[in-house]
Protein backbone atom coordinates (compact mmCIF):
# COMPACT_ATOMS: atom_id res chain seq x y z
CA UNK A 1 0.00 0.00 0.00
CA UNK A 2 1.32 3.19 -0.76
CA UNK A 3 0.81 6.83 1.25
CA UNK A 4 -0.45 8.50 -2.05
CA UNK A 5 -2.93 10.85 -1.85
CA UNK A 6 -5.24 10.56 -5.51
CA UNK A 7 -5.22 13.50 -7.63
CA UNK A 8 -8.66 13.86 -7.37
CA UNK A 9 -9.08 14.15 -3.55
CA UNK A 10 -5.99 16.13 -2.92
CA UNK A 11 -7.34 19.43 -5.15
CA UNK A 12 -10.42 19.48 -3.80
CA UNK A 13 -14.06 19.96 -5.55
CA UNK A 14 -13.32 23.86 -6.96
CA UNK A 15 -17.58 23.96 -7.68
CA UNK A 16 -18.13 24.05 -4.12
CA UNK A 17 -16.21 26.61 -3.02
CA UNK A 18 -18.65 29.69 -1.76
CA UNK A 19 -18.41 33.13 -1.05
CA UNK A 20 -19.04 34.01 2.51
CA UNK A 21 -22.08 35.86 4.12
CA UNK A 22 -22.13 39.18 4.09
CA UNK A 23 -23.41 41.13 7.17
CA UNK A 24 -26.48 42.82 5.84
CA UNK A 25 -27.68 39.72 4.60
CA UNK A 26 -27.20 37.75 8.07
CA UNK A 27 -28.65 40.06 9.74
CA UNK A 28 -31.45 40.01 7.46
CA UNK A 29 -32.06 36.38 8.13
CA UNK A 30 -31.77 36.88 11.48
CA UNK A 31 -34.95 39.56 11.62
CA UNK A 32 -36.65 36.94 9.14
CA UNK A 33 -36.06 34.27 11.44
CA UNK A 34 -36.87 36.03 14.47
CA UNK A 35 -40.61 36.86 13.36
CA UNK A 36 -41.47 33.67 12.35
CA UNK A 37 -40.77 32.24 15.63
CA UNK A 38 -42.67 34.71 17.03
CA UNK A 39 -45.31 33.97 14.84
CA UNK A 40 -45.35 30.20 15.72
CA UNK A 41 -45.06 30.88 20.05
CA UNK A 42 -47.82 34.00 19.98
CA UNK A 43 -50.89 32.14 18.99
CA UNK A 44 -50.13 29.80 21.32
CA UNK A 45 -49.05 31.78 24.19
CA UNK A 46 -52.25 34.13 23.63
CA UNK A 47 -54.65 31.53 23.57
CA UNK A 48 -53.14 30.01 26.76
CA UNK A 49 -53.70 33.44 28.62
CA UNK A 50 -57.32 33.41 27.21
CA UNK A 51 -58.18 30.40 28.81
CA UNK A 52 -56.84 31.00 31.77
CA UNK A 53 -58.36 34.19 32.47
CA UNK A 54 -61.74 32.77 31.24
CA UNK A 55 -61.33 29.40 33.56
CA UNK A 56 -59.98 31.60 36.54
CA UNK A 57 -63.64 34.10 36.06
CA UNK A 58 -65.37 30.58 35.98
CA UNK A 59 -64.04 29.13 39.17
CA UNK A 60 -64.45 31.78 41.37
CA UNK A 61 -67.64 32.86 40.22
CA UNK A 62 -68.94 29.38 41.50
CA UNK A 63 -66.53 29.39 44.64
CA UNK A 64 -68.35 33.16 45.73
CA UNK A 65 -71.55 31.65 44.68
CA UNK A 66 -71.01 28.61 47.27
CA UNK A 67 -68.74 30.44 49.91
CA UNK A 68 -70.14 33.66 50.06
CA UNK A 69 -73.16 34.16 48.68
CA UNK A 70 -74.07 37.56 50.44
CA UNK A 71 -71.49 39.37 47.81
CA UNK A 72 -72.23 41.40 44.97
CA UNK A 73 -69.10 40.82 42.94
CA UNK A 74 -65.87 38.62 42.59
CA UNK A 75 -62.73 38.63 41.36
CA UNK A 76 -60.12 36.63 39.80
CA UNK A 77 -56.43 37.65 39.84
CA UNK A 78 -52.96 36.30 39.19
CA UNK A 79 -50.36 37.25 41.89
CA UNK A 80 -46.55 36.41 42.02
CA UNK A 81 -46.59 37.08 45.88
CA UNK A 82 -49.63 35.52 47.37
CA UNK A 83 -50.07 34.15 50.19
CA UNK A 84 -50.40 30.28 48.72
CA UNK A 85 -47.25 31.08 46.23
CA UNK A 86 -47.96 32.37 42.99
CA UNK A 87 -50.96 31.63 41.08
CA UNK A 88 -54.32 32.56 40.58
CA UNK A 89 -56.82 34.23 43.58
CA UNK A 90 -60.21 34.32 43.70
CA UNK A 91 -61.93 37.53 45.50
CA UNK A 92 -65.59 37.70 46.73
CA UNK A 93 -66.04 42.05 46.68
CA UNK A 94 -68.46 42.93 49.90
CA UNK A 95 -71.42 45.86 49.39
CA UNK A 96 -68.95 48.42 51.27
CA UNK A 97 -66.12 47.71 49.01
CA UNK A 98 -64.11 46.03 50.70
CA UNK A 99 -62.79 42.47 49.12
CA UNK A 100 -61.82 38.59 50.92
CA UNK A 101 -60.05 35.95 49.41
CA UNK A 102 -62.05 33.54 48.82
CA UNK A 103 -59.70 30.69 48.04
CA UNK A 104 -56.30 30.35 46.01
CA UNK A 105 -57.17 28.24 42.54
CA UNK A 106 -53.58 27.49 41.85
CA UNK A 107 -50.71 28.16 39.09
CA UNK A 108 -53.51 26.28 36.48
CA UNK A 109 -57.08 27.90 37.66
CA UNK A 110 -59.39 25.33 38.51
CA UNK A 111 -61.29 24.01 41.13
CA UNK A 112 -59.46 20.87 42.05
CA UNK A 113 -59.88 18.27 45.06
CA UNK A 114 -59.14 20.13 48.85
CA UNK A 115 -56.98 17.90 50.92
Amino acid sequence: MTDEIPRELAEGDQGDARRPVSARRQRVMRIVVTIALACLVLPGLLSTVVVQVSTADDACRIVVAATAPDSVGWEARFELAGAAGPGWYCYAQRFGGDEIMVRALGIIPGLGSRG
